[in-house]
């Protein structure tokens, strides 16, 4: 695979076989090289992270208690992808979120959330756009495609998002199946993908949708189910083979 401007940073890391390997409770940090400046990737758990970057910090997701996030800086933009408890925690939100902090979100958030975040919250739906300094955003269609998922995520409503960093394409899945919208997706630098049951797919699915849109490198994540549907990453990994560098984040400790 032809890496061209991209190049990778780990920090107290391994890779074998196209996948990087952290060390037994490392602090699963990545840095990545763009034309805008690094890119530093820090999981927090199943669907939450924050992006350092040089626009600024962003939490994606943020949930769970607010002392997961003391030593990372606050952030200075929040994006939400959809309403589900994993994904969106009003005392989270308020505990984090900083007079000047901007929030996205989907307009399903958008409209269940108290008057104080509304105010610092722009809501855009599938196929919109919104722009935060000289970072471009796009919503991207996420959601169920089998028929039995269909109540977890149903077309329309939730969103995915595609981070533009001067040329430097991020991907954040939200809560998907292997869609064509995903599917369809180019030029991506870096992707989060999900994968559990029964809410998104399995990691079969994920991997022949990372096949098809082939980003240069690629988180899995969310990979917790219910009723034995966790995922196994590294089966990710080695569906997705030489492709696209797959990278294991310290999601659940």
């Amino acid at each position: 695979m032809i890496q061209s401007r991209r190049r990778f940073l780990a920090t107290s890391a391994a890779t074998v076989g196209g996948v990087t390997f952290l060390p037994y409770m490392a602090q699963a940090a990545d840095t990545f090289s763009s034309d805008a400046g690094d890119i530093t990737i820090h999981p927090i758990e199943h669907a939450s992270f924050v992006m350092e970057t040089p626009l600024g910090t962003i939490h994606v997701d943020p949930v769970g208690e607010a002392s997961a996030y003391a030593d990372l800086p606050a952030p200075e933009l929040i994006l939400i992808t959809h309403e589900h408890g994993d994904h969106y925690n009003v005392d989270t939100l308020t505990a984090l979120a900083g007079e000047n902090t901007r929030i996205i979100s989907n307009p399903a958030v958008h409209d269940m959330m108290p008057p104080e975040l509304q105010e610092k919250t722009t809501a855009i739906g599938n196929g919109e756009n919104a722009s935060w300094g000289d970072l471009g955003i796009s919503a991207i269609p996420a959601h169920n495609t089998t028929e039995d998922r269909m109540q977890f995520h149903p077309p329309g409503r939730d969103n995915g998002y595609v981070l533009d960093f001067n040329g430097f394409r991020v991907y954040i899945s939200g809560d998907t199946e292997d869609i064509p919208e995903m599917r369809a997706l180019e030029n991506i630098d870096l992707a989060f993908v999900c994968m559990n049951l029964p809410f998104t797919m399995d990691a079969t699915a994920a991997a022949s949708a990372v096949l098809e849109f082939q980003p240069t490198y690629v988180y899995p994540y969310h990979y917790h189910g219910r009723d034995g549907g966790t995922q196994d990453p590294a089966e990710f990994a080695g569906l997705v083979g030489e492709v696209s560098e797959v990278k294991m984040g310290n999601w659940y400790g």
